[in-house]
């Protein structure tokens, strides 16, 4: 029998925050985050996160990390040694970061592109009508930069568990950290008159982000700030695409890691709050209660730009800020990806971290250039389930989020729930003899309410449930 070489570790618990941490504060708390607040009530959706993020996203983060930490192995494999008949868990559960990584990348290379531009001073270009479009539709800089984009991560990833993923979050995240605070508290101050004479300032768009808004509130709106919630949860906490699987594994036996778990929950929670912070109260300033209404790409790299411009020469020098910012977040969020996929090729066919590096990287080039292809060459409209138009990124965005990761984790429940029973996760997490708080709450989420909700979630993302 072949024996198996001694896996990497963190070297301590904060190694471990960090690096989850990182993984966590992606694109997705940054751009997804403050619109959900802002559509769905703004602090009703944020008390709702709360309580989620406490009960359900507590659930699936202490059973990801637990498995990994149980098994030594990353999501690939992990299922099997838990149960041998489950291994096709893990099999989707790496596709998944398999599927991110192309596309994770191709945005990655927009934030560079963007940051240069900030850097350079001409972010009052990247706030002209048409810039984004005539970027993403261009033949060979979007390319160019994720290929650049790409290489930083591999060299993160190829450097290993302590020079690489350990060493750069303990050096990315404080700063981070402090950007994210900085352009907060600096968004809290602005204040902007209108051509109609209207002023607003960001204290107001801080009021209308944190208030509660129960008007028109009905059970199908409450439902959909539940479920809204919940799906933010995925991104929030890097849950069901394997990545805490992969680092659990690294997690030494004697590390508290219901301590770390609560670490990285308030970690989390306060990054997404503080992504809010930063982006409401500046794009209501300027552009009022209808610019809100801005999701995902066009929220960072349309709406945002106008609204650095907007703020005059400072406006050059915030926009430099925040793009670092989000540039730093992708990073974090695309080492753990990789990770998640490199750890699995190594566990499963027994190769090197270079060999595996490599191999990931390819796919995920490959991958990259057919993300970038479709917004000229190979662009097409497809209607998904949802109803929604995509190209060749929403569709993989699609399969990676909608569907690949609501099954995971509901596999993940029913497994650990049913099938081994939860004391497997309990013993694990008291296994350094610390007390697992939350024990009772945890049996009752991970057996009944999590996968009920989860069902819900997928059905929903489907086009299956329309009700709610």
């Amino acid at each position: 029998m072949k024996k198996e070489k001694k896996r990497n570790s963190f070297s301590g618990s904060i190694g471990f925050v960090l690096a989850a941490a990182g993984s966590a504060v992606g694109l997705g708390n940054i751009w997804r985050f403050p619109y959900l607040a802002a559509k769905d009530g703004g602090g009703l959706f944020l008390v709702m996160y709360l309580v989620l993020a406490l009960t359900f996203g507590f659930t699936l983060l202490t059973t990801e990390v637990a498995i990994g930490r149980k098994t030594k192995q990353s999501p690939l494999t992990a299922y099997s040694r838990v149960r041998k008949k489950w291994g096709f868990l893990g099999v989707i559960a790496c596709l998944v970061p398999v599927i991110i990584m192309p596309y994770y990348s191709v945005i990655g290379g927009w934030v560079v592109k963007y940051f240069i531009a900030y850097l350079t001073g001409n972010g009052s270009s990247a706030a002209k009508d048409g810039y984004f479009t005539g970027y993403i539709t261009a033949e060979v800089e979007p390319i160019v930069l994720m290929l650049i984009f790409l290489g930083i991560v591999s060299i993160i990833i190829f450097q290993g568990v302590n020079k690489g993923i350990e060493s750069s979050s303990k050096v990315i995240m404080p700063i981070l950290l402090l950007l994210v605070v900085g352009i907060a508290v600096f968004s809290l101050t602005i204040k902007y008159t209108d051509t109609d004479g209207i002023t607003r300032t960001g204290l107001e768009g801080f009021r209308i982000y944190v208030v509660p808004d129960f008007e028109g509130l009905t059970i199908k709106k409450f439902f959909t700030v539940v479920l809204d919630a919940m799906g933010q949860l995925f991104f929030s906490l890097s849950v069901a695409m394997g990545i805490m699987i992969a680092y659990g594994s690294y997690v030494k036996d004697d590390a508290n890691l219901v301590k770390s778990i609560n670490q990285i929950e308030i970690f989390d929670t306060a990054v997404a709050f503080l992504a809010g912070v930063m982006i409401i109260p500046a794009v209501y300033t300027f552009t009022g209660k209808e610019g809100m209404s801005a999701y995902g790409p066009s929220l960072m790299f349309v709406s945002l730009p106008k609204v650095f411009d907007s703020m005059g020469k400072i406006g050059n020098v915030i926009g430099c800020l925040f793009f670092a910012m989000v540039l730093f977040a992708a990073l974090t969020s695309a080492v753990s990806v990789m990770e998640a996929v490199v750890s699995s090729f190594m566990d499963q066919f027994h190769i090197s971290r270079k060999k595996a590096t490599i191999i990931e990287t390819i796919i995920a080039l490959v991958g990259g250039i057919i993300v970038c292809l479709g917004y000229n060459k190979l662009y097409f409209e497809f209607t998904l389930p949802n109803g929604s138009s995509a190209q060749i990124l929403d569709i993989m965005d699609y399969i990676s989020n909608n569907l690949f990761m609501p099954l995971v984790a509901i596999g993940t429940c029913i497994l650990i729930g049913w099938i081994v029973k939860p004391d497997m996760v309990i013993e694990e997490a008291e296994k350094s003899g610390c007390k697992f708080g939350r024990r009772r709450l945890y049996i009752v989420m991970i057996k009944f309410v999590a996968p009920v909700l989860l069902v819900i979630l997928l059905l929903k993302s489907v086009g299956i449930l329309t009700v709610i």
